[in-house]
């Protein structure tokens, strides 16, 4: 199991560690509700250095990334950056990433800490176009810094205008004393703040300075499990749950990341299925009832028949109550239907909602 170049700084402040992704990492500190509360009245850091980092560059670099991702990345300019998703052959979403520009032919991708290495096997195998690809996983930090009081309790960390810096926007400057720091805001929470791309060799340091300045501001260190309920609240998908190798974007309500103007790995398939319609898509739920709704519940009909199953859900911390996300007929899936979740032999039912579950 690997450790990130903070897993004994998380040890001594008490975090409960769980193997995640091949990873021993924080799940939480004082409590999940706790800590969801501080990242949305406050300001909390993740640490998230277990997500893949991938440099592809050179004259082939964009082409190799219009060819395996399903977002239009010719769109993006230097300091941007775009949610995307990878197709598979058969369907499905091989892996979700960020895709960040960093110069004329340059380009960061960042990716889910379970598939690194399958993405990048993926990803090399489509490179006829002569690329330079780096993998510089094992060489990155990365802190979420998240809450509405993020941007104040950091800015005198950074010449920067943190509160400048545009939603899927960059910049790369000086933060904490340290050189070449990626700050971006591409937020999983719906909470606003941003995320610090630095060395591992930076990353205590770093840490340290981030806690110094954010003491005034209550900020605090938040789990794993906090960062699943905050990002369930905004109906974000979480890959390994909400889309899979199975699942396609379209099914997955991502077809606002599917771009039809350019050929992508297997474009001509999801072209087709746009047109003639998905049998099933992802919804958003919320239990009319009492019970908490949990990852493969079966989702069923009046009859008690399977009509499909949950693939996130929680009790909401923010809200007080239980919502989840989940596969349906399409027929089933306009807001204000009435599903059934099957929990404890019990048909408990919930509406589907239009997402996010969480509005500011």
């Amino acid at each position: 199991m690997k450790n990130t170049a903070l897993t004994e700084t998380h040890i001594a402040l008490g975090a409960k560690m769980v193997p995640f992704a091949g990873f021993n990492m924080p799940v939480q500190y004082e409590g999940v509700n706790a800590e969801h509360e501080t990242v949305r009245k406050a300001v909390g850091v993740f640490d998230v250095s277990h997500m893949g980092e991938f440099h592809i560059s050179g004259k082939g670099a964009l082409d190799l990334i219009q060819r395996i991702s399903s977002n239009d990345a010719s769109r993006l300019t230097i300091g941007k950056a775009q949610y995307s998703c990878m197709p598979n052959n058969e369907g499905g979403i091989v892996d979700d990433l960020i895709i960040y520009r960093l110069g004329d032919e340059e380009y960061l991708l960042v990716v889910n800490a379970s598939n690194i290495e399958k993405d990048w096997n993926w990803i090399s195998r489509h490179n006829t176009f002569g690329a330079v690809m780096e993998d510089l996983s094992e060489t990155y930090s990365l802190l979420a810094i998240q809450g509405p009081k993020a941007i104040e309790a950091m800015q005198s960390l950074t010449d920067i205008s943190l509160g400048e810096i545009p939603f899927y926007s960059f910049e790369t400057g000086t933060f904490a004393g340290i050189d070449n720091i990626i700050i971006s805001a591409t937020g999983y929470t719906g909470s606003g703040g941003f995320e610090i791309y630095c060395r591992n060799e930076d990353a205590r340091e770093v840490w340290d300075k981030v806690f110094e300045a954010g003491a005034a501001f209550g900020i605090k260190p938040i789990g794993l499990a906090a960062r699943d309920t905050l990002r369930l609240e905004m109906g974000y998908c979480l890959y390994g749950n909400d889309i899979d190798d199975t699942t396609s974007p379209l099914e997955a309500g991502l077809g606002w990341i599917t771009k039809f103007t350019k050929d992508f790995v297997n474009s001509e398939a999801l072209r087709a299925q746009k047109e003639s319609g998905v049998e099933r898509k992802l919804v958003g739920f919320e239990l009319i009832e009492k019970g908490i709704p949990r990852h493969d519940y079966d989702i069923v009909n009046e009859e008690g028949e399977k009509t499909g199953r949950v693939t996130s859900g929680t009790m909401s911390p923010s809200l007080g109550k239980g919502i989840g996300m989940g596969y349906v007929p399409a027929r089933l899936a306009a807001a204000g239907n009435t599903v059934y979740i099957r929990i404890r032999n019990k048909a408990v039912p919930a509406r589907v909602v239009k997402l996010p579950f969480y509005k500011k």
